[in-house]
């Protein structure tokens, strides 16, 4: 058994970039130095801020993150609203990649970072007390010098001429070059990089288009990189052995973007969440988002029960909507025993389908000596601009560290070119390791990582006498069957050793197969 250091993230009310960043940030002693790290690294525009918050009597942290004063705001739809356009806009602070918020010499007592693809709400020189805004059907909202206690949006078909004080932040291009001048780790650039191209894939995938053709607004680009910056720097700092978390709650009904009125979870949250356990309930409103989704999808190992685990320290990460439940992300910092071949947790889906599982029938083996179920990792990256020689030494160093398979599978990607994608499996305690190495060794910028369990049968080895020496015999049986076959390596070093054929050497083995019976 081992002592592992245990992070565990409670995502009842879902998660967001800045829920995640407070939660963690409550974890460590000098919270300061981190918010004035954060205010130093170079971000033009970008302002961070802690203050207390509390939700239902709980206190706790919450991080405002402002781009030259502007905030995200998410427009959550109020199904009960006599307007088709009145929105909820007590929401979370955080990000759809895309669009953004402008403020400029007013107040948004209930602003947030969040965009929706494309969306920009603007507001010029007044006073928004319930952060109104209005659809003039082009994508953009924008108030215009006069305010609406009620907080209603109004559809205006016509168009306007407006004059944008920002440009467009570009794409992943422009992301990584922000990135890369950061005075942070290589290893936090690493994971910064990797979260932000999982919500550009999955972007990509909601309009459609390649991910050098997805462009995000300045405001939405530089907050979503503040957030996740300042979680994958907390990681950094906090260096868990083992992250998990609960399902993920996602929350129900609709959100308003610039394309229109879409369900939650948006596409680009369910298509960065597919494989994960998640569930809607019946909170109305948007309860994760992409960057939460993302930086979930890139850090957590398993997604299960709070695991059995000695607590040291709770943060509290707090969100701006008011529910009748508090709405935060609580994360819990310990250590927890584990076994050095034991996988993590295994996925779990929810309460509900824990317990229709459980009462499902369990189809039973004969000999319970059969069931023999192990914990696999999957690693897998697409390449596209690598030599068939350079793949083949990636290889080589997989299988010189540990793997358990190693083989690469034809695809065809973007813009129609024929790539691979290289996949390995891997005991779940060697996946970190092999992870570096196809960092190291590959033109990847990134390595998904999923979990599988496998029906192994159980295998023995003995060895027999040939003409060419002694060959191993792999022998295994389980689930009703037997198989055995010569180690292929036994075999070819023989007939090198010999100097013949591996039929010569083969058809030995099988002769000496005979004699025996």
């Amino acid at each position: 058994m081992m002592i592992m250091k245990t992070l565990y993230l409670e995502l009842n009310m879902g998660a967001s970039g800045d829920m995640l960043m407070a939660a963690l940030l409550d974890l460590i002693d000098d919270k300061d130095a981190f918010i004035s790290q954060m205010n130093h690294l170079g971000l033009e525009g970008v302002q961070v801020s802690l203050k207390k918050s509390v939700k239902c009597g709980l206190t706790g942290l919450k991080v405002d993150v402002s781009i030259h004063g502007a905030y995200e705001a998410s427009l959550d739809i109020d199904p009960e609203s006599k307007h088709s356009g009145e929105t909820d806009h007590d929401q979370d602070q955080d990000d759809h990649a895309h669009g953004h918020s402008h403020s400029a010499g007013h107040e948004h007592p209930h602003g947030e970072p969040h965009d929706h693809a494309h969306g920009h709400s603007h507001s010029a020189g007044h006073e928004h007390p319930h952060g109104e805004t209005h659809d003039h059907g082009h994508g953009h909202s924008h108030s215009a010098g006069h305010e609406h206690p009620r907080g209603e949006t109004h559809d205006h078909a016509h168009g306007h001429n407006h004059n944008h004080s920002h440009e467009h932040g570009g794409g992943m291009e422009k992301v990584r070059e922000q990135v890369d001048k950061l005075p942070l780790s290589d290893k936090v650039k690493q994971d910064v990089l990797s979260v932000y191209r999982l919500i550009a894939e999955a972007e990509a995938k909601a309009h459609d288009k390649p991910v050098e053709e997805v462009h995000f607004h300045e405001v939405g680009a530089l907050d979503a990189i503040a957030d996740i910056t300042g979680v994958c720097l907390l990681m950094e700092k906090l260096a868990p052995d083992r992250v998990t978390a609960s399902p993920v709650h996602v929350g129900s009904g609709q959100v308003r973007c610039a394309h229109g009125i879409l369900p939650v979870p948006a596409p680009a949250t369910a298509t960065i969440l597919k494989g994960i356990p998640t569930y809607g309930g019946q909170i109305r409103g948007e309860l994760c988002t992409p960057t939460g989704a993302a930086l979930l999808r890139h850090f957590v190992g398993g997604f299960t029960g709070m695991p059995v685990m000695t607590v040291s320290r709770i943060g509290y990460g707090m969100g701006t909507k008011d529910f009748a439940v508090a709405n935060c992300v609580r994360a819990f910092m310990g250590t927890s025993q584990a076994n050095k071949k034991t996988a993590p947790e295994r996925t779990a889906f929810s309460d509900q389908q824990q317990e229709q599982e459980q009462n499902q029938p369990q189809k039973k083996y004969q000999d319970k000596q059969d069931a023999n179920l192990t914990d696999l990792a999957e690693l897998s990256c697409n390449l596209d601009d690598m030599s068939g020689e350079a793949i083949a030494f990636a290889q080589e160093k997989l299988w010189e560290n540990g793997a358990l398979d190693v083989y690469t599978t034809p695809i065809q990607m973007k813009k129609n070119r024929p790539a691979v994608m290289l996949s390995c499996l891997c005991r779940p305690d060697q996946a970190d390791k092999l992870a570096v190495q196809i960092l190291q060794h590959t033109s990847t910028l990134g390595v998904r990582k999923i979990f599988w369990q496998r029906y192994e049968m159980r295998s023995t080895f003995r060895t027999r006498q040939t003409p060419y020496g002694p060959i191993r015999i792999k022998h295994s049986e389980g689930y009703g069957s037997h198989k055995s076959k010569p180690e292929y390596t036994d075999l070819a070093q023989a007939a090198s050793r010999h100097q013949v054929s591996l039929e010569t050497v083969l058809k030995a083995f099988n002769n000496m197969s005979d004699i025996e019976q």
